[in-house]
């Protein structure tokens, strides 16, 4: 049951691939990063939707790291 067909396999490989993934999103990670956190400043207030612009290129850079990634391993 712990082949790499099944669903944890797939999770296993998509776990590994994921330092690697975040480490080629850094740009990215680091403005939402900065955009949180300045919403949290004293008298910010962090917000629905607040960072909205800067977590969708996070996603965005995100997946495509992982498809490049998880596809390398095939």
């Amino acid at each position: 049951m712990s082949g790499n067909g099944s669903v944890w396999g797939r999770v296993r490989s998509r776990l590994r691939a994921f330092p690697e993934c975040l480490a080629a999103c850094g740009a990215e990670a680091a403005a939402y990063g900065r955009c949180v956190q300045a919403s949290m400043a004293p008298g910010g207030r962090l917000r629905k939707d607040l960072c909205a612009q800067e977590f969708q290129a996070l996603r965005s850079c995100f997946a495509a790291a992982a498809k490049k990634t998880l596809n390398r391993g095939h």
